[in-house]
């Protein structure tokens, strides 16, 4: 990457003005047999069922059929259950074939509006923000959906998803907007202008509307995909780009557009030939920084969904590939160029991310953390083929993926240790690796060491952590020591959470039971051993919880049990009204 490239900061903006309606569109289309749908004149059909809002990847509200339809035919009753499928292509011929507009609603303050329509809708006279009431008085024949914000923000997430191809920093821009940070990446594919066309290409042929502008800030960016799409403006001539558009393209509230209108100030450059004091003294402080940045005097960084990894490689493939062979392969390659890139720096991968980009725009991402620094490809290699093997959803190719990269998103700096004497350090080494290879395959959450913590509460003694972050600390932990000779004070298993048991009667107002039913068996108490008494901590539970006395008990087949009375006869089991109370008794605990 160049110096020039550096300091010459530029952002390509995308919006998707259709989205509802384009997504909808798109889930009609696989809603039919392949077949069926390429009989349908002008619809776009993905290259598969998965990503960017259809099939597996779309939320259920997606499922739904249009809410309203009108058709020439108003007496014409509603579909039966057998009649799905022919249902479904009336819709798509009555919306293709026949070009009747379709739209989308929500409501907004008990109104139905016209949240999203299609070109044929535009055409009609129909505008976003239409009551639907008047938009039927204008255009009769109306195909109507319901809004889904949910689905449509999940089609956003899978066209971003899709643009890390082109650069790690891509950013929201609600609704349906997106900013690619572009700055020193444009050359890898072919420049500017050849990437600006990559983007649009590749979403129209998805039946997605487009609009796409490069700018040296996001704001002049952005400002340019509502008016002038296709634009490239070089860096410092922001101000005369955008000073022909209306003041509408700058985004700002309403009210503020409104008021500029009303003062004559109809374009972006009228108001730019305003004094700044002007400008802040009658629409406010936020809207002179929005305009300053729209004409390239400075700009507010995007906030990209996902953090910068640490080092990244990728490979891309002329012919999509398919395989496993040929994946395994891949990622054992990638494996070796990250890990030579990192031994430059002296690091080690604590969390690596596989991502795998297929031809139909849907992106799987597969990650892996570690306990130590990973400084070996055979090791990174081996993560990724126990996670592989684990995966509930099996890695689908489809028609094959173009694009595979490894990123190390997290990495440290990789200690020298002597290693040829010390059998310590080998044996902490495997132990490692062996969480590692587990975690990867049943989640790192489920495999955990136990801390000791300061709290006489038994379920509270001790603390569960993920073994991979926390080995260290669990080998180093101090544990009370047991006393030579006497038996143990706590049991080898805890319950995670204490269970009821019944109490026929008990010696009063300490004493332990003679005897109790557990999980429908009766057990006869020929042994005991205390009471030890454990106060509650008084200054985090507000009085609430009751005091214990702890028994171990064992019963007439040898048995050992640790239970418990909970509450004090005589101060703390009483009801409202001052009457003793039964006591409640639990079991907490197994002896071996």
């Amino acid at each position: 990457m160049s110096a020039n490239s550096v300091n010459r900061r530029r952002i390509l903006s995308l919006w998707l003005p259709r989205l509802p309606i384009d997504r909808i569109k798109r889930k009609l289309a696989q809603s039919v047999s392949q077949a069926d749908a390429r009989e349908v004149v002008g619809l776009p059909l993905p290259l598969a069922g998965e990503g960017w809002g259809g099939g597996l990847a779309t939320s259920p509200a997606e499922e739904r059929a249009p809410t309203r339809i009108a058709s020439r035919d108003a007496i014409r009753p509603p579909p039966q259950a057998g009649e799905a499928k022919k249902e479904l292509r009336f819709l798509l011929q009555a919306t293709t074939v026949q070009k009747l507009p379709s739209i989308v609603v929500a409501k907004d303050r008990n109104a139905i509006l016209l949240h999203a329509i299609d070109e044929a809708a535009v055409r009609a006279g129909l505008s976003i923000g239409l009551p639907l009431a008047n938009a039927r008085a204008i255009c009769p024949e109306l195909t109507v959906y319901d809004a889904d914000p949910a689905a449509d923000l999940k089609t956003l997430n899978d066209i971003a998803d899709w643009c890390d191809r082109f650069t790690p920093l891509v950013a929201l821009d609600p609704p349906y907007g997106l900013f690619l940070d572009i700055t020193g990446c444009a050359h890898l594919f072919g420049g500017e202008r050849a990437l600006l066309q990559i983007v649009i290409n590749a979403l129209s042929r998805r039946g997605f509307a487009v609009s796409a502008a490069i700018a040296g800030t996001s704001i002049a960016a952005r400002t340019l995909t509502r008016y002038a799409s296709g634009q490239i403006i070089a860096d410092g001539a922001e101000a005369e780009a955008v000073g022909p558009l209306p003041v509408s393209a700058l985004g700002a509230d309403p009210a503020v557009t409104t008021g500029l209108r009303r003062a004559g100030l109809k374009t972006i450059g009228d108001v730019a030939s305003r004094a700044p004091h002007e400008i802040s003294a009658r629409f406010g402080a936020d809207f002179t920084t929005l305009l300053g940045h729209a004409l390239g005097q400075g700009d507010a960084p995007i906030s990209p969904r996902k953090p910068l990894p640490d080092y990244i490689v990728e490979k891309r493939f002329p012919e999509p590939i398919a395989t496993d062979t040929v994946i395994a392969l891949t990622l054992s390659s990638l494996a070796k160029t990250l890990v030579a890139a990192m031994d430059k720096q002296g690091k080690g991968a604590r969390q690596l991310e596989a991502s795998f980009f297929r031809t139909d725009g849907a992106v799987r991402a597969i990650m892996v953390e570690t306990g130590r620094p990973v400084t070996r490809p055979e090791m990174i290699d081996r993560l990724f083929r126990e996670r592989l093997d684990a995966l509930n959803d099996p890695l689908d190719p489809g028609f094959g993926f173009d694009l595979i990269r490894l990123a190390a998103g997290r990495t440290e700096i990789v200690v020298q240790q002597q290693r040829d004497l010390d059998t310590t350090v080998h044996g902490n080494d495997e132990i490692s690796a062996l969480i590692d290879r587990i975690a990867a395959r049943i989640g790192g959450k489920r495999v955990v060491v136990h801390l000791p913590l300061e709290s006489h509460i038994p379920e509270r003694a001790a603390l569960v952590l993920p073994a991979q972050h926390h080995l260290a600390a669990a080998s180093a932990a101090a544990w009370p020591d047991r006393v030579a000779g006497e038996p143990p004070l706590r049991p080898l298993r805890l319950f995670e959470r204490p269970e009821p048991i019944k109490v026929p009667f008990a010696s009063v107002p300490d004493g332990p039971p003679h005897q109790f039913t557990w999980r429908r068996a009766l057990h006869a108490v020929v042994r005991v051993e205390g009471p030890e008494r454990i106060a509650m901590e008084w200054w985090k539970q507000d009085g609430a919880a009751l005091t214990r006395d702890y028994f171990r008990v064992e019963d007439a087949e040898g048995q050992r049990f640790w239970i418990f009375r909970d509450g004090l006869y005589e101060s703390e089991l009483r009801d409202e009204a001052g009457e003793p109370v039964p006591a409640n008794w639990y079991v907490h605990g197994l002896f071996a």
